[in-house]
């Protein structure tokens, strides 16, 4: 039996000024609100990962410990909100990501559009869009494909056979479907899996070739941490020369950037990859 990995403590003087920031300007941080790991490491190198569209999400997947509730209308003053919170925090890279929003017509599409455009307009940082995969909408695809990130990405999490059960309303092929249009249009295509969950080494593999498959060309693995006794419990905790084993898969698959690690994240050293 392998033990949980050691969580390195968050740096208080550093994360009170940023919460400070972010709450004068009303803001969610995917990196708060998913309790994340690496939080202070992030904020320290100039990062933050922005969570756009409220707090609840209109999906429930079992790994996640983002709420599950009707949402609220999208505020139209969060993409000037963040642009200035980048601004002061003085970040150089910037991820926004969001809630599923099935809720919306778009499915929330553009509203990542003008945070991005906001942004742009007052700081230089480079943006990466961290997107749900928007129930595989054609137009709402095309709308952050012309928004032109720096990098564009879209989480596939687990593998085929656990899919569904871990992602309820969400679909593998989609996933896929949606990686492919990204990497289609020339921009620095993303994915991430989460490790720990029941899968095996062959479906890991398996999972990372179809990325690899339709253009997927920057990759992060970690490990699936149980936030809360509300999420599914931890089946396995890999090692560090196990996931050492999956990003030389990954590199031998063709994969020009690979994040490996027990504390790995999405968007950990989005701005190295």
């Amino acid at each position: 039996m392998h033990l949980k990995p050691k969580v390195k403590a968050p740096s208080p003087e550093l994360l009170g000024r940023t919460q400070e920031v972010l709450q004068r300007h009303a803001l969610n941080t995917v990196c708060i609100a998913s309790r994340c790991p690496n939080i202070s490491e992030c904020f320290f190198r100039g990062t933050a990962t922005f969570m756009i569209l409220g707090d609840r999400c209109t999906r429930n997947c079992k790994f996640c410990s983002v709420t599950h509730a009707k949402p609220k209308p999208p505020d139209a003053s969060e993409p000037e909100r963040i642009a200035r919170a980048v601004e002061e925090l003085g970040l150089r890279y910037v991820v926004i990501t969001s809630v599923d929003r099935d809720d919306l017509e778009d499915f929330g599409a553009s509203h990542f559009v003008r945070v991005t455009e906001a942004i742009r307009k007052r700081t230089d940082a480079r943006i990466e869009l961290l997107t749900p995969d928007f129930k595989g909408d054609s137009a709402a695809l095309v709308a952050i494909i012309a928004a032109k990130p720096h990098k564009l990405a879209h989480n596939i999490e687990t593998v085929r056979r656990l899919h569904r059960f871990i992602k309820p309303g969400s679909s593998y092929e989609r996933s896929l479907a949606v990686l492919r249009t990204y990497a289609d249009s020339g921009i620095i295509t993303k994915s991430s899996l989460i490790v720990g969950l029941g899968e095996n080494f062959e479906e890991i593999e398996e999972t990372l070739q179809e990325l690899y498959d339709v253009g997927v060309r920057q990759l992060t693995i970690g490990q699936y941490l149980r936030p809360s006794k509300e999420q599914l419990p931890v089946q396995k905790y890999y090692t560090p020369e196990e996931f050492a084993a999956l990003e030389a898969v990954a590199k031998d698959i063709g994969f020009e950037a690979v994040a490996s690690g027990a504390l790995v994240r999405s968007s950990y050293y989005a701005e190295r990859l």
